[in-house]
């Protein structure tokens, strides 16, 4: 069977409960962090075995784009799409978001029927 754990780094509890409430319909196992160190600390245990990481960019300590280039850095997590998310929503970002790695990005707040079609398109 496939593999469909995902990772949600988010320490917004509504924004982790939105994300987990989407990503449970769509029988994903989600873990959750609530910050970019406890975010490490799962990629370090089970870094492998996700499908995808959904990070938000604001994150206590280390933000999403640290979290970003951790993962990129590692052999065994490089390879795992990226999705942002952020409630500072501008065009701009958008676009230093997808240089700099992350295989998608929206905006909160997340609009359910974009990011499950974006999701199944990357997946």
């Amino acid at each position: 069977m496939q593999n469909l754990r995902m990772l949600v780094v988010e320490d917004d509890p509504d924004g982790q409960a939105l994300v987990a409430h989407i990503l449970s319909y769509m029988h994903y196992q989600i873990d959750v962090a609530n910050d970019g160190d406890e975010a490490i600390e799962y990629l370090r245990q089970f870094g492998s075995t996700y499908k995808a990481i959904v990070i938000d960019l604001a994150l206590p300590g280390k933000n999403g784009w640290d979290v970003l280039a951790e993962i990129q850095a590692n052999p065994e997590t490089s390879h795992i799409p990226c999705l942002a998310v952020t409630a500072h929503h501008t065009a701009k970002l958008r676009e230093e978001t997808i240089k700099a790695g992350f295989t998608a990005y929206f905006a909160k707040p997340i609009d359910a029927t974009s990011f499950v079609r974006q999701l199944e398109n990357l997946l």
